[in-house]
């Protein structure tokens, strides 16, 4: 059965260095571009106004809605269905510069309603509420995703020290947080709208970056096990060799599936499938060109016991006599 990079042998870490130039050269323009613009934030963290509507008229969807609103000068509007497929949620701010007031959330309903009557006439929709979003919501919001963040990293460091050892946690934060910043710095070069589903395709990168760098360092683990005599770094260009046709194959169905959402799913959900994509992506590029090398620069910075039993690295090799060698060694 034919299968993808079935007999690699490719020297990945001899490119750790292009790797890691091609990172940061995408990473670090990016990051610079948001601190300098900052995030394009949707309204469920800045605040806006809360419409709910229910369409009296079949005519009414959620595209039909979105080109009535955005004819009446409001851009960025978050649309969508609510209960019964005739019921829909508005999230839309009139001037996204204005502070959230009582004032400007009657605007704002003026102006849909106005849109709406244009578009669709007074007798083909009720607006059942009108609520404004302030601020302070928003800023909880954005904690809280900050915060699961945080707390996915933490767990991720534990789990990895206590199931393999610290080195290789540390090696899996760092490549995990390259990801995220990767992410956040694909989303200012394309000035995708943060909303609560693109914020939770982030955290859909911090799960699928850890997993594939863990089946990389599983296969590392009993690598280390299995050829005792073998170099640290050959070890871990073996174990890449070894799980590449099951991170292409992962990665690349994965895409597939993402791309689909891209190209055929509707507008709302566009900027959560591109980040979704480009995760996936960054995500595989970090568990082959950046979880490895930083494993081994890790080891040769603080060498200490690997699961070998063996002292680690020296000089950019290990000492692969397992304490039962060097006993064995001494007696003779």
């Amino acid at each position: 059965m034919f299968r993808f990079f079935d007999k690699a042998d490719y020297d990945i870490l001899k490119m750790r260095k292009n790797a890691a130039i091609v990172a940061f050269g995408f990473m670090i323009p990016g990051l610079l571009l948001l601190a300098v613009r900052g995030l394009n934030q949707s309204i469920e963290f800045t605040g806006g106004t809360l419409i709910e509507l229910r369409a009296i008229s079949q005519d009414i969807d959620t595209e039909a809605l979105r080109s009535a609103i955005r004819q009446s000068g409001i851009e960025g509007a978050e649309i969508t269905r609510f209960g019964s497929p005739n019921e829909f949620i508005i999230r839309a701010r009139l001037d996204p510069r204005a502070e959230v007031t009582e004032e400007s959330t009657q605007a704002t309903r003026a102006a849909i309603e106005g849109a709406l009557e244009n578009a669709f006439g007074t007798d083909s929709y009720d607006i059942v509420r009108t609520d404004a979003i302030g601020p302070k919501v928003g800023g909880e919001l954005r904690q809280k995703a900050i915060l699961a963040i945080l707390m996915g990293f933490a767990a991720i460091f534990l789990y990895l020290s206590v199931r393999m050892e610290w080195r290789f946690a540390i090696a899996a934060v760092a490549a995990t947080i390259h990801d995220i910043l990767s992410s956040l710095a694909f989303v200012s070069y394309f000035n995708i709208e943060v909303t609560l589903a693109v914020a939770t395709a982030l955290l859909f990168i911090v799960g699928y970056s850890v997993n594939d760098t863990i089946v990389t360092f599983d296969r590392v683990r009993e690598n280390l096990h299995k050829f005792r005599r073998k170099e640290l770094l050959q070890i871990l260009n073996r174990s890449i060799n070894e799980t590449l046709p099951r991170t292409v194959i992962t990665s690349g169905t994965t895409i597939a599936a993402t791309m689909a959402l891209v190209l055929l799913g509707p507008q709302v959900l566009r900027g959560f499938a591109l980040v979704m994509t480009f995760g996936v992506v960054t995500g595989t590029f970090s568990s082959i060109f950046i979880a490895s090398p930083i494993l081994l620069a890790v080891e040769q910075k603080w060498p200490g016991e690997d699961v070998r039993g063996a002292r680690s690295i020296s000089q950019g090799t290990t000492v692969v006599q397992s304490p039962k060698e060097n006993r064995g060694r001494k007696a003779g």
